[in-house]
């Protein structure tokens, strides 16, 4: 499947895979400088293209596992969902966990990206629902006793 970007500076980085079979793609910053994260600051970073994803898919734009553990780098809203109507620039809103600045480099890797097939549903009022061995049990309902 191929998935047209459009680069709207210069400096943009399409997407790359780190291995033959990764499911993310890393996003780089298209920044024109380095940009500083202070502690428990978010701050938007730009990647520099838009693109178009095909209708029935999703963009899902999660944490690099490096930056995370190590730098405590994450998208602010966890996974970020980038729909398939949407043709403005990708950006991310990283968020800086720790309590030192962490500085993100004009080029550097700062999320990855999953293209996936979602299903888009109606949502139908009911009065009941089918019952299940689990019914209403919530948070750590299912955990070992």
């Amino acid at each position: 499947m191929e998935l047209k970007i459009k680069k709207l500076k210069e400096s943009a980085k399409l997407p790359t895979y780190g291995s033959e079979f990764a499911a993310g793609a890393d996003l780089y910053a298209a920044e024109e400088e380095n940009i500083t994260i202070n502690p428990h600051e978010t701050k938007l970073i730009h990647t520099g293209f838009a693109m178009e994803i095909p209708v029935g898919y999703v963009g899902l734009i999660y944490a690099r596992s490096g930056l995370a553990s190590k730098r405590h780098l994450a998208p602010a809203n966890k996974v970020g969902v980038v729909d398939a109507d949407y043709r403005g620039e990708v950006m991310v809103a990283l968020h800086n966990h720790s309590n030192e600045p962490q500085t993100i480099d004009k080029n550097e890797r700062i999320a990855q990206m999953v293209i996936a097939p979602f299903l888009h549903v109606e949502y139908v009022e009911t009065e009941d629902l089918t019952d299940t061995v689990r019914g209403e049990g919530g948070f750590g309902s299912t955990g070992k006793k």
